[in-house]
């Protein structure tokens, strides 16, 4: 597990636009049930989480007319349980992180792999989901 000092910073980043920290097992669970669109991001320390992912996810966020209803995130390598209980609502697709996960009632529809973030750049990912956010939000 990764220790706070360098974890927390990653995960502010995230939350002071608008992202919903999900810590446990029961938040996920919760979240999957409410209904309507949902954004989730598994969060991680790699090059590839602070170089495209998050200022990706970011830019598509900030830039789209139309967006999921819950921003959420989960921090792979720290809130264990909680990353551990969403992998099981993006099956068939193998555990990486980071990734991305929309889900529109509970049901995922659109699915970013580490290897569809790696190599590229934050632009690319987030032209990816503002076309998933307009055809699923």
């Amino acid at each position: 597990m990764y220790p706070a000092e360098i974890v927390n910073p990653m995960k502010a980043e995230m939350t002071a636009v608008g992202f919903t920290e999900l810590t446990t097992p029961q938040q996920v669970d919760d979240m999957m049930h409410a209904g309507g669109t949902t954004l989730v991001f598994f969060n991680s320390v790699c090059g590839c989480a602070a170089g495209s992912a998050r200022p990706g996810v970011k830019m598509a966020v900030q830039h789209s007319a139309k967006k999921p209803q819950n921003l959420t995130t989960v921090f792979a390598g720290f809130d264990v349980d909680a990353v551990k209980q969403a992998r099981t609502y993006t099956l068939p697709y193998p555990p990486s992180s980071p990734c991305i996960a929309l889900f529109k009632d509970g049901q995922i529809v659109h699915f970013i792999e580490r290897h569809h973030i790696e190599g590229r750049s934050a632009e690319m990912v987030a032209q990816n989901l503002m076309g998933a956010f307009e055809e699923h939000c």
